[in-house]
């Protein structure tokens, strides 16, 4: 049972009465933002009663997400990718409209038939490389991408398939904090180079290099998710006032220049970015261990966080396009008709969410912010 939820009850949506922009209400000392309903291109809602604890989180602010495939085992093909879904639609709250986006796990035995088949059946959307070793459950990845791999990436740029991107590099003997630069210059560079019609999304984002890759490419054809964390955090968050297991991810939290790139790249109105979390959840005693896993758990709080952002950025009309438009129209699928309200006022991130299996701590626990979300 989750313990001191700070959130209003789940509420079915109801549907726009027209397509307008981001409305900003202001009454007194309080401020409310009317957003189009955003949607989240890059989730991690696991399985079993890990799913179970969280989906809710992301369901009462979100319309769709682009679901990862890094289970245990990884979802390869897309007899998976629809059991996976109809596990996720089992588990939502009866009253809740949320649209899980299926994946495929690419591996070095993909073959373009299973591409074909993914797109024929209407619920698989993407397809997701992980370099072998990469992040969590990465194990299965890819270890040979123009090789193997080619013919199955020349099927999905045929079938406007688009390839979500985990860039990083994996050899140890390349600094953790320059993976992702070294992933761009060898292997992303060169694949837009061999094949500039496939639809790329370079998850995750966290450096400069990255913001000029993207803003490099052609508009439509490359696009970049990017996390609350990389946007709000740099590295030293990671040591101050000791090691904070809550605050590891992949990839790592880089130095402040490139955070301050990223803020300034998403804030700028452009379309080439929109929102993923990457919210990633792990028990509390798989993050505070010896070896503690990577991911950090942001679904309740995301929305408060970008608008924190945008609003120190001076941008809050660009909030809408990033949270709502950019996502939708790079996969050509229609925006959401219905809208959520960002009220300014302040509340108590929880400490924990605490469930049968253990705890799940949240991304700025026991923190106060100062946007709340709810449904219209």
């Amino acid at each position: 049972m989750i313990k001191s939820l700070a959130f209003p009850p789940q509420v079915k949506l109801s549907p726009a009465k027209s397509e307008v922009p981001c409305q900003v209400n202001a009454r007194g000392a309080k401020m409310e933002l009317t957003l189009t309903r955003p949607d989240d291109w890059h989730l991690h809602l696991r399985d079993g009663d890990l799913l179970q604890a969280v989906i809710s989180h992301s369901a009462n602010h979100f319309g769709r997400a682009v679901v990862m495939p890094n289970l245990k085992p990884p979802i390869t093909t897309t007899a998976a990718a629809v059991a996976y879904r109809e596990s996720i639609l089992k588990a939502l709250p009866s009253i809740t409209e949320f649209t899980p986006l299926m994946t495929l796990y690419l591996t070095d035995t993909t073959s373009p038939e299973e591409i074909k088949l993914a797109r024929k059946s209407g619920v698989v959307f993407a397809v997701k490389l992980y370099p072998a070793g990469a992040t969590t459950n990465s194990q299965d990845g890819v270890t040979d991408l123009f090789g193997k791999c080619l013919p199955v990436l020349e099927e999905m740029m045929e079938q406007k398939m688009p390839l979500l991107v985990h860039g990083e590099v994996t050899d140890t003997n390349i600094d953790v904090f320059d993976r992702e630069k070294v992933f761009i210059d060898t292997v992303l560079r060169p694949l837009i180079q061999k094949l500039p019609q496939l639809k790329v999304v370079m998850e995750h984002i966290t450096t400069k290099d990255a913001v000029d890759f993207v803003e490099s490419c052609a508009e439509g054809t490359v696009a970049a998710t990017v996390t609350p964390q990389h946007l709000l955090l740099n590295r030293n968050s990671l040591f101050q006032g000791g090691l904070q297991p809550h605050n590891y991810c992949l990839p790592v939290l880089k130095r402040e220049i490139h955070r301050q790139a990223i803020v300034s790249a998403v804030t700028s109105g452009s379309k080439r970015y929109f929102l993923g979390t990457d919210s990633a959840p792990h028990e509390r005693r798989r993050k505070e261990c010896p070896c503690g896993c990577a991911g950090i758990y942001n679904a309740p709080v995301a929305l408060s966080l970008y608008a924190k952002i945008f609003e120190e950025a001076g941008a809050l009309d660009k909030l809408e396009a990033f949270t709502s438009f950019n996502g939708p129209d790079f996969y050509g699928l229609p925006r959401n008709a219905s809208k959520i309200k960002l009220s300014r006022t302040r509340w108590k991130v929880p400490e924990l969410f605490s469930f049968g299996f253990g705890d799940i701590v949240p991304m700025f626990a026991g923190e106060t912010l100062e946007w709340l979300p709810s449904a219209i």
